[in-house]
């Protein structure tokens, strides 16, 4: 047995031990650990199916949903977190769940940041002892006894010396002179913008809350706790998809378990002065930033289209961090607030898959391919090449569209943990693109690469289960459906004047401002003749039983979001297809044939190995 340290950084101060659970890979907290049993359910991940209850638990970084400070804080109000957490880089998401349950309820763990030598030279350990900035930790058998009890930095001595400058305006709301539920915001922005190394604070237009999803009694404390300290909203603020549909939970027959704390969850949030959006798309609204707009947007779709498409600016902020930052109506000046941390660090260049597949699998080409870009950056900020290049030499109209953009955003943020892409004559910073020979590193995706991402969001084909390929349950509307997407379900579904399956259940969902525009231009009335069932308010990846039928086993979907959290979210065999072949699914009850570029062998070889790779 062998005793090692190295120094970190600590994000969060304390002490632990526990023994080692490694991996290379980020984890998304929301739809990758289960709440209630501390385990991983992320089907794609190297720790799927471990416990982390107890242990000291070493990631890169997180990724994918800002929900993820939800979970943090459930595990610790459960009494069911990893003992301490040890991450390549720092991660505020994951930091804002120990942040809210150290401040409001008096648990904590400590978070501590390696750097890629420190986080590599703990891969092979057993056990670990975090004291204060000093990680311990064994090799080649357990040790019996710590070699000290340091206690840490407490989070007043970190934030003292993060070196963050507050403004007379700022220092007099962290004085509590302009309010508690203002004091209690300004000190859970500054613990993130420490966290951040940002220098001062900035003022934003808008914020769009994530944080009024209830994942568990935490978060509802937390809201219910701001309206008692008589906290407002200081700039226009939208909210996200909430759990429920606030007209028709009970009809749908959802459960007051859930229903009734989801509802009182979304009127907290209505209470500090949000408006009733209840989106995950609030680029759809009237209210959307413009370029150059500093904003404050949970969501990790909204906020990869905002600042990918949009060209506002913001970064991937928590839940719980988004309602402070309305409060304030400031943000750390740090991330893609700053043009020195837009600017990409890899390039990926994607002309040869494009040129190959994209007309075989059209539309599900997109959500595909930024689920692909999202491995393959990580936490770099890529600038995506040939993509506009490699659709100028296929026949038809293949340029993407903003529901292609919609739908490659949200699988770039699920699978990646950065806030943004270039996609060269698409974004608008990269109109022109940059020169290439800034950008230090460089990706060529392959076929190979591609094939990988498409089974990973497949991840029930392959036709190794004759079961998966029978569909009882379409999902459509993650992220919520546009009105030009309701169009196109509606022509496809005129094309052949069929109605849906018997044994399918189609559920779409949707915004209410949407859902009323697809009402009036006949859309919705369509839809439901073919079969339709809608659901406003909430989207998939807050949806249980019973709106996913009991008694379904296989689901088709054309979110690459939801095809990658739906096995973790409802343990249903999970299908990925184009709207076309969603469509044709609900016509059918069958899955579409698997696309040609992937060969019986291949697609048998490759699914089994996705889960490895990705």
């Amino acid at each position: 047995m062998a005793l090692k340290a190295t120094e970190a950084r600590e994000l969060i101060g304390g002490r632990a031990e526990g023994s080692l659970l490694h991996a290379d890979v980020g984890l998304s907290f929301w739809g990758g650990v289960d709440p209630i049993l501390g385990t991983v359910i992320d089907h794609t991940h190297p720790l799927h199916t471990q416990c982390m209850t107890g242990k000291v638990l070493a990631i890169p970084n997180g990724r994918g949903s800002c929900t993820g400070s939800q979970v943090m804080l459930e595990l610790l109000l459960n009494d069911i977190p990893p003992a301490a957490l040890l991450l390549r880089q720092p991660d505020v998401i994951l930091c804002l769940g120990v942040f809210i349950a150290e401040e409001l309820f008096g648990k904590s763990i400590p978070v501590l940041s390696l750097g890629t030598e420190g986080f590599d030279a703990i891969a092979d350990a057993d056990y670990v002892y975090v004291e204060g900035s000093t990680v311990h930790y064994t090799t080649g058998g357990e040790a019996k006894i710590a070699p000290a009890q340091v206690q840490g930095a407490t989070a007043d001595e970190l934030l003292d010396a993060s070196g963050l400058v507050l403004t007379a305006d700022e220092e007099a709301m962290m004085s509590g002179a302009e309010g508690e539920a203002k004091r209690v915001a300004m000190r859970i922005l500054s613990r993130a913008a420490a966290v951040y190394n940002a220098p001062h604070l900035l003022e934003i237009s808008q914020a769009h809350i994530d944080g009024c999803t209830y994942i568990g009694p935490g978060g509802l404390r937390f809201a219910e706790s701001l309206v008692e300290l008589g906290g407002k909203v200081a700039v226009p603020t939208t909210l996200n998809s909430i759990s429920v549909d606030r007209n028709r939970w009970r009809s749908l027959g959802v459960s007051p378990d859930l229903g009734e704390p989801a509802y009182a969850l979304g009127d907290a949030y209505l209470n500090l002065g949000a408006t009733r959006s209840f989106t995950c798309a609030p680029y759809l609204l009237d209210s959307a930033p413009s370029q150059g707009d500093q904003i404050a947007w949970g969501e990790s779709n909204a906020v990869t289209f905002a600042n990918s498409i949009l060209g506002a600016r913001t970064q991937k902020y928590a839940d719980y961090l988004d309602i402070c930052a309305a409060i304030t109506a400031r943000v750390p000046a740090a991330g893609p607030h700053l043009d020195a941390e837009r600017v990409p660090t890899v390039v990926v260049d994607v002309q040869d898959i494009v040129e190959a597949v994209a007309a075989e699998v059209g539309d599900a080409f997109y959500p595909a391919l930024g689920y692909l870009v999202g491995n393959a950056a990580g936490a770099r900020v890529p600038l995506v090449t040939g993509l506009l290049e490699g659709l100028e030499g296929l026949e038809g109209s293949l340029s993407p569209t903003m529901d292609d953009l919609k739908a490659l955003s949200a699988a770039f943020g699920t699978s990646g943990a950065a806030p943004m892409f270039h996609i060269a004559g698409v974004t608008p910073e990269a109109t022109p693109p940059p020169p290439l020979d800034t950008i230090p590193d460089t990706v060529v995706a392959t076929m190979e690469d591609f094939a990988t991402a498409w089974t990973s969001l497949d991840s029930a084909g392959g036709g190794a289960d004759a079961e998966a390929e029978n569909i009882d349950l379409v999902a459509l509307g993650n992220p919520h459906l546009s009105l030009n997407e309701c169009a196109d379900i509606a022509a496809l579904i005129d094309a052949e004047d069929t109605k849906s399956h018997p044994d399918v259940s189609v559920v779409a969902t949707m915004g209410r401002q949407v859902f009323a525009k697809a009402k009036e231009a006949g859309h919705v009335e369509t839809m439901e003749g073919f079969g339709f069932q809608f659901v406003n308010d909430t989207c998939w990846c807050m949806l249980t039983e019973p709106v996913v039928p009991v008694a379904s086993k296989t689901l088709i979907t054309n979110s690459g979001k939801y095809a990658h959290y739906a096995p973790g979210l409802v343990n249903r065999k999970v299908r990925f297809g184009s709207m076309a072949g969603c469509i044709a699914a609900a016509r059918t009850g069958r899955a579409p044939a698997a696309p040609a570029f992937l060969s019986a062998r291949g697609m048998a070889t490759l699914s089994r190995f996705a889960r490895i790779l990705f």
